[in-house]
């Protein structure tokens, strides 16, 4: 019989309790987390229960304070996958004032991507920049949205007010991270193969609950 022993947590209380586990284990390992990005961190661990996040998200300087700022003034986002936007907690969203964009179901998108040969998510920034509003990105999955993002910023078209940058896989996605590692847009980026649609719907959560959407 296994000598694991239960610990008996209160539903309420399980991520609480998540959350005490992962700052032990940080600390065992030696990791000392920077304040101000610790939150985002630690529910990005929470989310994937991978440590590596401690040492392979990037911010931009001052990625974290414009992040929190965007969202409390309501600025508004397009996420590449339905489960990241599934994933972004509506209530905190909602307190807020912006609007929550994926247009990877529109009909429009799917007949541009297949008569220029690209992807979906390509194109659904397209129709991002063509709003003509500033807005967040959340990217989780397709690092096509992210070259075409460096694309359209280099072209002048977009200001993005921040790039959420952690598509997960092995196809162009860490050359499409580093594109936006390499810009002056303000960004949060897993670099290497990691991350993942909730994974970037967890920075999303963060940033907001460390403005208050909670």
């Amino acid at each position: 019989m296994s000598t694991y022993t239960f610990e008996n947590v209160r539903p309420m209380d399980i991520e609480r309790r998540s959350f005490e586990i992962i700052g032990e284990e940080l600390a065992e390992m030696g990791i000392t987390l920077d304040p101000e990005k610790e939150p985002i961190i630690k529910r990005c661990i929470h989310t994937a229960a991978d440590f590596d996040y401690a040492k392979n998200l990037v911010f931009s300087e001052g990625a974290v304070e414009k992040g929190i700022k965007a969202f409390t003034s309501g600025c508004s986002v397009i996420t590449d996958t339905m489960m990241a936007y599934s994933g972004i907690n509506k209530k905190a969203f909602g307190k807020f004032g912006g609007t929550l964009y994926n247009f990877m179901s529109d009909e429009d998108v799917a007949a541009k991507a297949k008569e220029l040969g690209e992807t979906r998510a390509s194109v659904c920034m397209d129709k991002a920049a063509a709003m003509g509003e500033p807005l967040i990105y959340v990217i989780g999955n397709a690092p096509t949205a992210l070259i075409r993002i460096r694309e359209l910023y280099d072209a002048g078209k977009i200001n993005p007010a921040l790039v959420i940058g952690v598509p997960v896989g092995f196809v162009n996605v860490e050359f499409s991270k580093e594109l936006i590692i390499d810009s002056d847009m303000p960004y949060i980026v897993a670099r290497g193969r990691k991350g993942g649609s909730n994974v970037a719907a967890a920075i999303c959560n963060a940033l907001m609950y460390m403005g208050g959407g909670r």
